[in-house]
């Protein structure tokens, strides 16, 4: 079987796997949702690898060019396709054979290997919730990236599990993101402390913690306003918060998560530069990759900044918000091992 006809076979077999758009609902395992929340991505690249190897019968500088261009248009990155290319060039060197099936693992290895690995419980979706203090996430993320959306998931998801959440909207700019998180909030069974739009972003958060301790909450999440204005003003405004929330719980807060919308390609590594060097991030969340062909952006964000990827954000539902597992997002995308 020459290498289109792999690649042919592996993208015929995805598409029969996948669930039709209007039956991806309740029902579905984790690897499904995973799989047709990736389905963009995933057809996108087997089409491009296709194109690229069509008609080859081994691996050899040209199919190795070619995968580079398939990988950066891809949203992979440039540096991390580099990493990629040298790694596969040095196996061809060394094994002075390969075929398709051998590419196709290869990629799917060192891929899985270019990501972080999430810390991560399987308890409480994924925080490490401890008796006595409550888990403080800061959550950060430009306007749009889906920020709101992803504390009102992940605040179902804990409460769900048991845990009683506190969310504090200390985006106090825009009177629409208070009450879009209000609207979650409910939904999702948290309680959330406000302050009127204009009010002190610190100073809800203070009173978020201060609320949360007294009532015994397990975890609190804070918003925090999504304007990407200069460095040095972002950078205040987060560490004022910081240190406001340090006053209440010493080493608050314990998590910080910058969230980003995948479907933006290559501008989330920018919002990811800016982010990063105005606060320490810990974690990343992306969304919105169940209407983009540039999941690769997840592969390239996680090896270039080495920050875990905590979530990704798979659909609209309110339980479409996944937990990361880097193997399975590489099954996701290249299949299993066996197939």
């Amino acid at each position: 079987m020459g290498f289109f006809d792999l690649f042919k076979k592996k993208q015929d077999n995805a598409a029969a796997a996948a669930p039709a758009p209007e039956t991806a609902a309740a029902g579905q395992t984790d690897r499904q949702e995973l799989e047709a929340g990736l389905e963009k991505t995933k057809t996108g690249l087997f089409s491009k690898l296709a194109r690229a190897v069509a008609g080859r019968s081994t691996v050899d500088a040209d199919v190795l060019d070619d995968l580079e261009e398939v990988l950066i248009t891809s949203d992979v990155g440039v540096e991390t396709t580099v990493k990629i290319i040298r790694s596969l060039e040095e196996r061809a060197a060394r094994d002075k054979y390969m075929n398709a099936s051998e590419l196709q693992s290869m990629l799917r290895d060192e891929v899985a290997r270019l990501m972080e690995e999430s810390h991560r419980s399987e308890r409480d979706f994924g925080i490490e919730v401890k008796p006595g203090t409550p888990y403080v996430m800061m959550v950060v993320g430009v306007n749009g990236a889906g920020k709101t959306t992803t504390i009102g998931k992940l605040a179902a998801q804990l409460s769900k599990a048991g845990r009683k959440v506190y969310i504090g909207a200390a985006d106090t700019f825009r009177a629409a993101a208070i009450d879009q998180l209000a609207v979650w909030a409910e939904r999702a069974g948290a309680t959330m402390i406000r302050q009127e739009m204009g009010s002190d972003p610190a100073s809800v958060a203070y009173d978020t913690l201060k609320s949360a301790v007294a009532n015994g909450a397990d975890v609190v999440l804070i918003d925090t306003a999504g304007r990407l204005h200069n460095k040095i003003g972002l950078m205040n405004e987060l560490t004022k918060i910081r240190n406001v929330m340090a006053k209440v719980i010493p080493d608050a807060p314990h998590e910080v998560m910058l969230v980003l919308d995948g479907s933006t390609g290559q501008n989330a590594f920018e919002q990811a530069r800016q982010f990063t060097q105005a606060t320490q991030v810990t974690s990343l969340a992306i969304t919105k990759l169940d209407g983009t062909a540039k999941g690769g952006v997840v592969i390239g964000i996680s090896d270039q900044f080495r920050i875990p990827v905590r979530y990704i954000g798979v659909g609209e539902g309110i339980d479409q918000l996944k937990m990361f597992d880097r193997r399975e997002f590489v099954k996701a995308l290249f299949g299993d091992e066996e197939n």
